[in-house]
């Protein structure tokens, strides 16, 4: 008879999503494990590994309280220190409306606003219409075999608001107070609930990488900076802050990570859950910790870390604050940006408005905007790779005085930098995150977390 092993698991982060939590689980008398995981929120993602995918990003917490029941029942709980930085890290909400309430008490909110949506998404909740009512949306559904109710919310606020005792009495009800903007069956899952989705719906294990044990670099394609897969920007920033302790790190809510170098007149967030059209990363140079701003940055979540890299890396150069960030942009400065680009042969087009540099494969260029005036918020540089300049596959934007320095920083790698790509996606293609099946939730207007402490 084989010997049983003891049942252990292993809790961590899950790395494509800010706040959700895998656990592998490992032994062979691990059925009270995965039992007690399930009462927690846990699904199953493998035959090894459950995630826990919260709307209210306030999966860390659940499972802290997972793992100490699983202690108490006997079941080794190993934590891995990223994620317990996040336990040991109590949040607060920015512009959360029922501000009278505790944390606890916004806990218990959140509590039942996931419970609606599971039973939503397992199908247990059928909403039958939908509507706007000018602030959020709101719903009428019937639970199967159960009450039918009013929802009023989206996301981690969602609540009952009314309670019926039959179906036809609260769809009547509901048309009533809501004649012209009701809709037919469930509004479009938010943003939030689609990123929850995508992490349940795709999970890690299943990754082509993961399936055939080959390396990635093994299979990959050499090719210019411009053209290679985005890459992970999680472990750029993380080793941002290991190379430049010059720079503070401070996160004010799960979805944000705010970088303040020691000068105070620099800049850097990152948006951890951005999706593809989204800016992961914004920039910002100040004349002095109390002064006017003098130049600001976009960066998509798909440009590839080998140019995330270099720009990065120039903003702890003299680069950031080269001369051009107080005077108008002269011809010598699209010179001197532009330089690494003419001198491998990029294609220049002067129009009425619009000045180009492209690549020879035409999958890349460089464009300025000769409208847009000094001081102006809208990005006058644009660095862009994959389809067209007005439609790119990743996209860096900066305003009119950013430093010329800095841009030829970035087009020494357009030019001459190289990077890889997976032959069965193009990076130009790929986003962040992809959507899970479509579910039956509202859309996304419910205020996002915010600072905590």
């Amino acid at each position: 008879m084989p010997s049983l092993s003891p049942a252990h698991v292993r809790l961590a982060l899950h790395p494509d999503h800010g706040t959700a939590v895998t656990a592998t689980i490992t032994g062979t008398t691990s059925y009270l494990a995965r039992a007690t995981l399930g009462t927690h929120g846990f699904r199953w993602s493998s035959d090894t590994t459950m995630i826990l995918a919260r709307i209210d990003h306030d999966s860390p917490h659940y499972a802290d309280k997972a793992a100490q029941e699983l202690r108490e029942e006997g079941t080794t709980v190993a934590i891995d220190p990223a994620l317990q930085e996040e336990i040991d890290t109590e949040w607060t909400y920015g512009n959360y409306p029922m501000h009278w309430l505790t944390r606890e008490e916004i806990r218990e909110v959140s509590a039942d606003a996931q419970a609606i949506h599971d039973a939503i998404a397992d199908g247990s909740l059928v909403i039958h219409m939908h509507a706007h009512d000018g602030w959020t949306n709101v719903a009428v559904g019937t639970y199967r075999g159960g009450k039918s109710i009013h929802l009023h919310g989206e996301d981690y606020l969602r609540q009952e608001t009314m309670l019926f005792d039959s179906e036809t009495e609260a769809i009547a009800d509901f048309l009533r107070h809501h004649p012209v903007a009701a809709r037919p069956g469930p509004a479009p899952p938010t943003d939030i609930e689609r990123a929850a989705a995508a992490v349940l719906a795709v999970p890690a294990a299943d990754r082509p990488a993961a399936t055939t044990g080959t390396p990635a670099e093994q299979v990959s394609q050499t090719v210019p900076a411009y053209a290679a897969d985005p890459g992970d920007h999680e472990e750029l920033l993380r080793d941002f802050f290991t190379k430049h302790q010059e720079w503070e790190k401070w996160r004010p809510h799960d979805e944000t990570t705010i970088a303040s170098h020691e000068s105070l007149t620099l800049r850097l967030e990152f948006l951890h859950e951005a999706l593809r059209g989204d800016d992961a990363w914004t920039i910002a140079a100040y004349e002095s910790p109390v002064g006017e701003r003098l130049w600001h940055a976009t960066a998509t979540p798909t440009t590839p870390v080998e140019i995330m890299s270099v720009l990065l890396d120039s903003l702890n150069t003299d680069n950031a604050w080269s001369p051009t960030t107080h005077t108008p942009v002269t011809e010598e400065h699209l010179a001197q940006a532009s330089r690494p680009l003419e001198d491998v042969g990029w294609t220049l087009k002067v129009g009425s408005r619009l000045i180009d540099w492209t690549a020879p494969d035409t999958e890349a260029g460089l464009r300025f905007d000769t409208a847009i005036k000094q001081g102006d918020l809208l990005p006058a540089w644009t660095i862009w790779g994959g389809n067209t300049a007005d439609s790119p596959g990743w996209a860096i934007r900066l305003s009119t005085q950013a430093p010329t320095a800095l841009i030829q920083d970035i087009t020494f790698e357009l030019a001459h930098g190289q990077g890889h790509r997976q032959p069965h996606h193009a990076a130009t293609t790929t986003p962040r995150l992809t959507a899970g099946p479509a579910m039956a939730l509202p859309p996304a207007s419910a205020p996002r977390p915010a600072p905590r402490r």
